[in-house]
């Protein structure tokens, strides 16, 4: 099974340089649109609702005090871990939302019902980890 790091690197090698906000969200609609499509993930790690929106704890301190980040910049991850389908998930995913603004991505991830029900009724902006289950990020996505 593939990691969050290779999707990372993969979406990096097709997009160039971007926010390090863009990349945590291209990653989760990587990973959900799988799960709709397939019923299976890409990868293990999870996501948590945090107050931007969805992010995967993992990859967060691989880039930690980054704004911006490039392929070279994630240590971790080969992209020839994924199988064809899962790229072709990814590149569906950049299609639809790699020109995207960061923040039009976390809008939208924040009115969608996984992060929201991971969240519960924290207040804007509160702290909070939370995991975005795979399971109903597949049932959401799946649903639309």
């Amino acid at each position: 099974m593939a990691t969050v790091f290779d999707v990372a690197k993969y979406i990096l090698h097709k997009e160039g340089n971007i926010s390090t906000w863009k990349l945590q969200k291209l990653c989760y609609y990587s990973q959900a649109w799988q799960l709709a499509w397939t019923g299976k993930s890409i990868f293990p790690e999870d996501f948590e609702a945090w107050a931007n929106g969805p992010v995967c704890p993992e990859l967060f301190r691989e880039h930690r005090g980054m704004f911006n980040v490039s392929e070279n910049d994630i240590s971790r991850g080969d992209m020839d871990n994924l199988n064809d389908d899962e790229k072709e998930s990814i590149d569906i995913v950049l299609k639809d939302y790699g020109n995207m603004e960061p923040y039009a991505l976390r809008e939208l991830s924040h009115s969608e019902a996984p992060w929201k029900d991971a969240r519960g009724d924290l207040p804007e902006g509160a702290r909070c980890q939370n995991v975005i289950t795979k399971e109903r990020m597949g049932e959401y996505y799946g649903g639309l």
